[in-house]
């Protein structure tokens, strides 16, 4: 039997305890190690997953996997203590603080082939993944992240929401944009002068697709909304209730002199692929790259474009 992958967690708030939680429940991993510099916070989580507790990052000669749930600024020096120690890297979005560290920390994974994942959790979505597995074609992507406003959250819309529809674009039509159109909203009086509350991107793919993505936390409501529309199919896709509808229209006539219309429309409710918690999918796949028997080079090769066009989107503005 092969020996469970051992993993290192830093950051013990809100997503590292889900982390921390799934890490401990995966019967392939074991959580050997927690790291937050906060003594009271760190070891209520390690002790309540059975792990160590540790203010820093210490030798990682035993660890076999660590994955960085700590605060943004904090993730480019992690990244880089931890991929030159060869050893493979989970870390949240966005990977650093800038894209210039980012592509540093992607071209350090390159080179030491070493496995690298970024926390775009949508991916993982079931619904995602079962409409993912029923395109053919996608022409039309659009897409809405809107929520109430949550004062907890200091950055702007465009990493916090917007950097996961726009992966989800990406991935479903297969390849990078080749033209970002963007515009921010600044709007609501407690937000910090530079982080936007609206955010609406236009993206063009060289194959003629258009997707578009809109974010908001300035709702009355939680929205998640993704519709791919082929040339013959709507698939429409709920990431909260995690469902999906599929449209083919049949026809469409007039009926009554005129005076209406009889629309028919074959609709489709396809089973989902999976009913597993994205976060326990994403640490399933990351632990098959550890393995070796999923491929790094591709994992690596899809972080770089959601970063590009978030960084792109939010310098087009001339503000942020």
């Amino acid at each position: 039997m092969t020996a469970p992958v051992r993993v290192a967690l830093i950051g013990a708030g809100t997503m590292g305890s889900h982390h921390a939680r799934v890490i401990a429940q995966s019967p392939r991993a074991e959580l050997a190690l927690l790291v937050d510099p906060r003594q009271a916070v760190g070891t209520e989580v390690a002790e309540r997953f059975g792990a160590e507790w540790a203010p820093e990052l210490p030798d990682l000669a035993e660890i076999d996997a660590v994955v960085v749930a700590a605060a943004t600024e904090a993730h480019y020096e992690l990244a880089v203590r931890v991929l030159n120690d060869d050893t493979a890297l989970l870390i949240e979005k966005p990977v650093a603080d800038s894209l210039a560290k980012t592509r540093e920390i992607v071209a350090l994974a390159e080179t030491r082939d070493l496995p690298l994942v970024c926390g775009l959790l949508e991916r993982y979505n079931p619904a995602v993944m079962t409409a993912r597995a029923l395109i053919e074609h996608p022409l039309h992507i659009t897409a809405a992240r809107h929520s109430p406003y949550a004062p907890r959250i200091r950055t702007g819309v465009a990493w916090d929401l917007l950097v996961h529809d726009v992966d989800l674009a990406i991935n479903l039509i297969g390849s990078a944009p080749t033209s970002v159109e963007s515009r921010l909203g600044y709007f609501h009086p407690d937000s910090a002068e530079s982080a936007e509350d609206v955010a609406e991107t236009l993206l063009g793919f060289g194959d003629g697709a258009i997707a578009q993505v809109s974010a908001s936390r300035i709702g009355q409501r939680k929205i998640r909304q993704l519709s791919i529309n082929e040339a013959e199919r709507l698939i429409e896709v709920d990431l909260l209730r995690r469902d999906v509808t599929v449209y083919h229209h049949v026809s469409e006539n007039l009926v009554d002199e005129g005076r209406g219309y009889r629309q028919q429309t074959v609709i489709e409710i396809p089973e989902l692929v999976t009913s597993q918690e994205p976060l326990t999918t994403q640490f399933s796949h990351f632990l098959d790259l550890v393995e070796g028997t999923s491929d790094a080079a591709a994992e690596r090769a899809t972080i770089l474009p959601p970063h590009e066009v978030i960084d792109a989107a939010i310098a087009k503005t001339g503000r942020g």
